[in-house]
């Protein structure tokens, strides 16, 4: 999956750390990210910034390491640097190498939570940036902001030979996925895979098996990957607001996972290799 990027390490605690010529920059602007032009995904430095963005160290904000190397989120550049472009934050689900789609993924998670942020959602004053930790705090009501986490589940429901496989309604992907959804306030996240199920496909399930999970940059989500049996009537009863594809597939039906990125596609190759045995 996209954070397994070993064996290489991510370190993601906070450094007051001033930012240095040689470290990388990461620039978004909205769901776009400057990249290196070349065959190999890579990130320009702050050095080949400079003169793009006026003061550009002061301004940097630290994000993460990774092997040592610093990464930080940089102002939007109004140009578009020579040897440079603009990619969307699509690109990452096949760019290589996976620890510089990874870094790319969750900078702009982190860039995403910031922009948003720079504003006191209780009295409106500009917020300020902690020195000691990643959060951001009103000077004026107290008000204090982490990163935003939201917890969801992704849903592998077995029949037998045959596991549900849906595909998103109105969504720019476009392939096979599993059942997914968010955790609602005051429920379990056990309680929120059959309340999506129920939602989604009218099933009911039972028998409930964490696999594993995933941060999942993309949406700011942390994901919960359950296997669970359908119980009692398999007849699927849609909504077509969610979906547009709901049906069961058997195990040789299940697509191939070229991109290797995600939780939900990974759960559909476990399936497929070695089915999912309940006792």
């Amino acid at each position: 999956m996209i954070q397994d990027i070993e064996p290489h390490c991510y370190h993601n605690e906070y450094q007051n750390r001033k930012a240095k010529a040689g470290d990388i920059a990461l620039c978004y602007r909205d769901r776009e990210t400057l990249i290196l032009e070349g065959e190999q995904l890579a990130f320009p430095t702050l050095a080949q910034l400079e003169d793009s963005l006026e003061d550009i160290y002061e301004r940097a904000v630290y994000l993460f390491a990774i092997d040592g190397q610093y990464y930080y989120m940089v102002p939007e550049t109004q140009k578009e640097p020579e040897g440079m472009r603009w990619v969307r934050l699509s690109y990452f689900r096949t760019a290589r190498p996976m620890d510089q789609a990874f870094a790319a993924v969750t900078g702009h998670q982190l860039y995403d939570w910031y922009r948003h942020r720079r504003f006191c959602g209780g009295c409106g004053a500009p917020m300020i940036h902690s020195q000691k930790e990643r959060m951001v705090h009103c000077p004026q009501c107290g008000l204090v902001e982490y990163p935003k986490i939201c917890p969801a589940v992704i849903v592998g429901i077995v029949n037998g030979d045959k596991i549900l496989l849906s595909k998103y309604a109105g969504r720019e992907y476009k392939k096979y996925a599993l059942i997914a959804g968010f955790a609602e306030i005051g429920e379990s996240i056990e309680d929120t895979v059959r309340r999506e199920v129920g939602e989604e496909v009218g099933l009911k399930v039972k028998n409930l098996r964490f696999y594993k999970s995933q941060p999942w940059s993309f949406t700011d989500t942390l994901l919960f990957g359950f296997f669970c049996q359908v119980d009692g009537d398999d007849t699927i009863t849609m909504d077509d607001q969610e979906l547009s594809v709901a049906q069961w597939v058997s195990r040789e039906e299940v697509p191939d996972d070229p991109e290797g990125i995600s939780l939900t596609r990974e759960m559909m190759t476990v399936f497929k290799e070695k089915g999912i045995a309940f006792t």
